[in-house]
This record gives C-alpha cells, structure tokens and sequence, in this order.
C-alpha cells in the first residue's frame, strides 16, 4: 500500500498515516482493531504537529481495512477527549458475519479474488477458528431465535434494491440453530467484526461516509446495506458504485 499512499497524499495534497497494524493469525483478533485505534488516538492527539487541522481527520480503509474504519469509526462516537471525526471512506468494506446468502454472495460467489468460501475461511483464521467448520457453516445457523429480529432489522435482502437481484436471486432456506455454532462463532456478532450490527444510537452519531461498492463483489450488498442504516439515521453518505468494478479493483 506504499504506491497507494503516496499516490493519495499527493493528488489529495493531505497527510496519509497508514497503520501497520499487526497480522493473523499470528496476532489473534482484535489486536488489528486495537492497533488502528491506538494509533488513530494518538494521531488526532497530535495531528497538528503534522501540520493537520484536528478537525479534518477522515478515516479510510478497504476490504478488511473498511471493517477496521468503520469499526474505529464507531468506537470514537462517545469520546468527549477527541476531535470529531470528519468523515469515513469505507472502500468495499466486509461489515457483517450474519448472512452468507446476500444477492452479492449468491451472485459472485465463484468472481476472483474474494470468492465466497474464501470470504468465510479468511473469516475463520482472522478469528483463530478450525478451518474444519466451514461446511457447517453452509449447514447450520449460528444465530440464536432471539437475535434475528434484530439483525434482520438490518441484515436482510429485502433491503437490497431490486436492481441488484436482477443478475440472479433465489430467498435462501432456513437451517436449523446450531448451539455448537454458535458458541465457536460468538464473536462474530461482535460490532469490532461485524460493524453492520452497531446499535441505532451508534450509526446515528458517525460521521459524513463515502462508500464505495463494486458489482462483482461478494461484499457489495453489505456496503448497500450500511448506506441504508446510515441515510436512515440522517447521516450524509455519497456512494459510488462501479458497474464493472470487482473485489481488489483499487
């Protein structure tokens, strides 16, 4: 992300920090979130002796690093001791563990890079979980009775615009709950993972978002579904959707 970087701060003439923030396996989640958040406190801390207005602070990432943005995002929402943040840019964000069967998933579950079952695996090891369970996954719920009416408040294909069914869409049948999933796949209802499912009180309180959600990408709809909690809270999001776009395109 070198190039990258560079190439940022020079046409947008800002300072780019990027977070070299330690890797899974080897370091188990959620030192990645932890990391993006120590060094975002220190850097809105100390913005100005880099010559940067506290008050113009945005928060970027894509992939993996949307879900770290917006996790970040959310985690500073209370903080009286910080600058508000000025805006997100949530670049094909995974936001949510919850419902593997999205049009996008069902669309572009064999589309490179992110195939779907590579989606879930790199879910697996980001979580330090048996690679053994990846075809219960397909199987079995992990989602408790009494959490799906929530989540399906917010995670639910009827949500999608009808313009992104139209490449194929089939309502997935229910599995049966599984107590075994759900106790090894727990933390993925955890808003650090799975930022889609962050309270009302939350997404109401972030900052003006850019979202940006690519055709041929098994994460497209969660980036649809995040704009829509979003507008529906009064908050400024302009997204950008690119019609031939793919999972890896910047």
């Amino acid at each position: 992300y070198e190039r990258t970087c560079r190439y940022l701060a020079r046409k947008s003439d800002s300072v780019v920090v990027s977070v070299g923030y330690r890797l899974a396996p080897e370091h188990p989640y959620p030192a990645q979130f932890e990391d993006c958040l120590t060094a975002t406190v220190h850097f809105m801390r100390t913005a100005q002796d880099y010559g940067v207005d506290p008050l113009r602070i945005i928060l970027c990432g894509d992939s993996s690093g949307g879900t770290l943005g917006a996790a970040v995002a959310q985690a500073l929402v209370n903080r009286r001791d910080l600058p508000k943040l000025r805006a997100q840019v949530l670049i094909y964000p995974f936001l949510q563990s919850v419902d593997f069967n999205l049009p996008s998933y069902q669309q572009n579950k064999g589309v490179p890079v992110l195939l779907k079952d590579r989606t879930i695996t790199l879910g697996l090891k980001y979580l330090n979980k048996d690679l053994s369970i990846l075809d219960a996954v397909s199987k079995w719920s992990h989602i408790p009775e009494y959490m799906q009416p929530k989540i399906q408040k917010w995670v639910s294909p009827d949500y999608i615009p009808h313009e992104f069914k139209t490449r194929g869409y089939h309502p997935s049948m229910t599995h049966p709950f599984s107590e075994e999933m759900y106790t090894v796949l727990k933390p993925v209802f955890d808003t650090v993972f799975s930022p889609l499912l962050a309270e009302d009180s939350v997404i109401a309180r972030l900052p003006e978002t850019f979202i940006l959600t690519c055709e041929f990408d098994v994460l497209r709809d969660d980036g649809l579904l995040y704009r829509k909690r979003l507008e529906d809270h009064g908050v400024k999001v302009t997204w950008c959707h690119l019609q031939e776009g793919f999972h890896g395109t910047v």
